[in-house]
């Protein structure tokens, strides 16, 4: 694996890059970082090189004071792929991963071939709800959070058989300021309208389990997009691929197959 630093603006932004073909870029979920992929990667195939992105505020990438925009971080992510030299990519992007998508394929189509967006919309909540759980972490840090959002991944059976402890300290580990500044980015994020003018290859997933972003919400924002497919995986929440990896897996490398990507 290549681990590559990659400065935007002042901003050191970390990368990872490990096999050779096609290129397909994942972006993670707030409160993650690019090891939330690892249990799917290990089920891909090797004929594709993957990159991950920690984005700013988040896993090794810097955290500059916030709130962010997201304009930057959808920014960061074209600056990772010109880096790279990425050329029509699968996106695939996991909840905010997915808005920041959405948002590269709408700027620099050039860059991207084919969307695959799990667990994430064209608009997720009401700003005045981003706005709440900012004031709650900035007052009282991530633990004052991090139970509940543990119950709104999560399915009843992840949440009874899986490591939900190890979730819980991978969201208490992420900084209070980029997580904050990267929750007021989702608030300030409306898609509807530029993500109806794309016309790409593109799949949705969606957890039936998942609290935070339901699957009427997910398949909502696939439909705008013409030709579309959606998928929804059963007894999941919002994190298939740490909940059902090899299933995730399959769905991609039948998509990247489809799109003639593999």
């Amino acid at each position: 694996m290549l681990v590559h630093k990659i400065d935007r603006a002042g901003v050191t932004l970390h990368a990872t890059e490990q096999g050779a073909g096609r290129d397909v870029v994942l972006v993670h979920a707030l409160g993650l970082d690019h090891h939330v992929w690892d249990e799917m990667i290990a089920h891909m195939p090797d004929n594709i090189r993957i990159i991950r992105a920690d984005m700013r505020g988040h896993g090794q990438s810097d955290v500059p004071d916030g709130p962010y925009s997201m304009g930057a971080l959808i920014a960061d992510l074209e600056a990772i792929c010109v880096a790279l030299n990425v050329k029509d990519a699968i996106v695939v992007g996991l909840s905010i991963g997915g808005m920041i998508a959405q948002g590269l394929a709408v700027k620099r189509l050039d860059l991207v071939r084919g969307l695959v967006l799990s667990n994430t919309a064209a608009k997720i909540a009401q700003p005045s709800v981003w706005r709440k759980r900012i004031e709650a972490i900035q007052d009282n840090g991530l633990g004052d959070i991090a139970d509940d959002t543990i119950q709104r991944w999560f399915s009843k059976d992840f949440l009874r058989d899986g490591d939900v402890a190890h979730w819980r300290n991978q969201i208490m580990q992420t900084n209070v300021t980029g997580y904050a500044a990267c929750c007021a980015a989702i608030a300030g994020t409306d898609f509807f309208t530029p993500t109806s003018s794309l016309r790409l290859p593109t799949l949705g997933i969606a957890g039936s389990e998942d609290g935070s972003t339901p699957p009427d919400l997910v398949r909502e924002t696939i439909n705008l997009i013409p030709g579309s497919r959606f998928e929804l995986m059963r007894r999941v929440g919002h994190l298939p691929c740490v909940e059902k990896p090899a299933e995730v897996a399959a769905l991609l490398t039948e998509f990247l197959t489809d799109t003639g990507h593999i």
